[in-house]
């Protein structure tokens, strides 16, 4: 379950019933847009990316890698399954031809004064619980109070800007706002999903559960095996079955999700039929691994989809709460021997885009040298950051691919040696302690990956090493922040906003379960972040950000690795799906369906 809002959906359809109204100074509304307006109005039929005549049944079953021991995704204990908000509804949904947008699904219309000072939602009367009791305001003002207790830390920092909740009545439910003339903290909490008050008072929401909560969305969990499996089955009497935005959405009667430690394993389980439908993320695998009788014959399908979706950063991020790391120029030095090109030629066969941005594939992350309003930004702190942030553009070392690259090794020895690092019988000392970092990752197939950085750290004295751990432990180990270097693909929400504190604000930083893994304490990128999360239009927040993106790039926290700008898809041909695809989203399993008459040919 998700503070955000849930990227399922897309229109481009009809107009009819007014978007909006404007009355006593107040926008009365059923969709609300981050910047401008809403992409769709009221008195559509379906999304555009949705076959309102997609029929309903079957059963399939997918992978996830790793395992989970609880059912509560709100606190900072266990690690709960995959797609566990299919069981649960939120008070507006976002659209997926947009990256900030939210439109009516519990609430059915919202108001906001001209200040954006506070926003009423005015819910559904109709909206249900799975045990048939109504959704009401009282459960949403429990579920804030129970985040503001008990919830993770990175949860907690969407609502920050909240300073009251109060429940008008049973349907009319009220947010007031520290923050003017923004409309980021309204988009945020209308993706807010209710608790259940009666259901949790008689038990502990602060401790794990194994035991399927009291939920409202369109699937509830059926059965699990903890660690093991999980199924959804589609709820037969939805409450919201039937409003516009759910309309040729979640077809599947039931959705098991099967759980492998291998990564590897996992693959042969999709080649023997054991597996429906998977999203490739190996480059390897997709290039060599789908040479199968099976995808001749036409019964596996391969299909790639361009992906418009704006990325969060995937790359190595240094633990500065570690002393060795503290020294920019260590950091520098290490990224130095971090050789992409020929990892890229070598083990990623060509597929990937260096990434050269926090903010990736998108307009929110920096390209070539800073423009003349992104200078305007930084020049208050020009005696604050390196000369280079206000004058060059951001590129990670870059090698010819033979994997022989001196240059970078003299390079590198250079820098360590400024940071007070030397050379002694082939290893790296300082105070007579060799220097000793270990890459912690929880995927086995990730260590091919990281084994010719570690080579190559090893070149100038290091010593290096990889540890595999089961990933219960690893979520123990990032809370803690208890690692030196790990490999994280951050997710992004579109436009940013107050996530970005607990990504890589100093408040965050020793804050136990936070998003700031690298242990990032910079005033100039706190002041950076303040003034994106203020930003009264689209172009300021995008310059700002830039800013920001070159902040950190130059500081050289992590060591950006790679992205690709297209989904991976192998599936069994046993699926329908909608000729028009969203613009930030593949649609599975939300807008797929089962076509009978392929699945029983493929049966024979």
């Amino acid at each position: 379950m998700s503070p955000l809002l849930p990227v399922f959906a897309v229109i481009v359809l009809l107009l009819a019933a007014p978007l909006r109204a404007e009355e006593d100074g107040l926008t009365k509304t059923w969709a609300l847009a981050e910047f401008g307006e809403p992409l769709y109005q009221d008195g559509f039929e379906h999304w555009p990316y949705a076959n309102p005549d997609a029929p309903k049944g079957g059963k399939i079953v997918l992978g996830a890698q790793g395992s989970f021991d609880s059912l509560n995704p709100y606190i900072l204990k266990g690690d709960w399954p995959t797609n566990i908000g299919l069981t649960s509804d939120s008070l507006m949904v976002g659209s997926a031809n947009e990256l900030s947008s939210a439109y009516g699904l519990i609430a059915e219309t919202a108001e906001y004064p001209a200040d954006k000072s506070w926003i009423i939602f005015n819910l559904r009367p109709e909206a249900r619980y799975h045990d048939g009791e109504p959704i009401t305001a009282g459960d949403f003002a429990f579920t804030y109070e129970t985040i503001q207790e008990h919830g993770r830390p990175f949860l907690k920092s969407f609502y920050k800007d909240v300073t009251g909740v109060e429940v008008l009545s049973d349907h009319r439910l009220k947010f007031t706002f520290a923050t003017r003339d923004t409309m980021k903290p309204l988009i945020l909490v209308a993706g807010l999903s209710p608790l259940p008050r009666h259901y949790w008072e008689s038990r502990d929401i602060s401790r794990t559960t194994l035991e399927p909560p009291l939920a409202s969305g369109a699937y509830r969990i059926k059965t699990l095996d903890a660690g093991r499996s999980i199924t959804y089955e589609r709820v037969e009497d939805y409450w919201a079955a039937d409003l516009p935005i759910n309309r040729g959405l979640n077809n599947f009667d039931e959705i098991r999700y099967d759980y492998y430690r291998d990564g590897e394993v996992m693959f042969e389980a999709f080649k023997a039929g054991a597996i429906d439908f998977r999203a490739e993320n190996s480059s390897k695998r997709w290039a060599t691994g789908y040479d199968v009788p099976a995808v001749k014959q036409d019964k596996m399908m391969l299909r790639k989809v361009p992906d418009e979706t704006p990325g969060g950063i995937q790359a190595f991020f240094f633990n500065q709460r570690r002393d060795q790391f503290t020294d920019v120029r260590v950091r520098q030095a290490i990224a130095t021997l971090y050789d992409f090109e020929t990892i890229q030629r070598t083990l990623l066969f060509g597929q990937y885009t260096r990434t050269k941005s926090y903010f990736p594939n998108s307009d929110f992350g920096v390209e070539g040298p800073p423009t003349p309003e992104e200078i305007a930004i930084l020049e208050p702190f020009r005696d604050q950051v390196p000369l280079e942030v206000l004058t060059e553009a951001f590129e990670p070392p870059k090698t010819d691919g033979s994997g022989r690259n001196r240059a970078a090794l003299r390079q590198a020895i250079a820098l360590f040696k400024e940071a007070g690092w030397t050379l002694e019988g082939g290893r790296l000392m300082r105070d007579g302690k060799q220097m000793s970092i270990e890459f912690l990752i929880v995927q086995a197939d990730a260590e091919r990956l990281v084994a010719p950085f570690v080579r190559n750290l090893e070149k100038v004295g290091i010593e290096a090493r990889i540890r595999l751990v089961d990933s219960s432990q690893y979520q123990v180990r990032l809370d803690d922040f208890d690692f030196d270097i790990i490999t994280v693909r951050l997710n992004f929400f579109p436009p940013p906003g107050p996530e970005l504190r607990s990504y890589y604000g100093s408040a965050a930083a020793d804050e136990r379960g936070s998003a700031n893994l690298a242990g990032i304490k910079d005033p100039v990128a706190d002041a950076l972040i303040e003034q994106i999360i203020a930003a009264e239009d689209l172009e300021t927040l995008k310059a700002t950000n830039r800013a920001l993106d070159r902040v950190l790039l130059w500081q050289h926290y992590v060591i950006p690795q790679f992205h690709n700008e297209e989904h991976r898809l192998a599936y069994w041909n046993k699926f329908g799906y909608p000729e028009t695809v969203a613009r930030y989203s593949h649609g599975f399993p939300t807008s797929w369906w089962l076509d009978q008459a392929r699945a029983e040919s493929l049966t024979q």
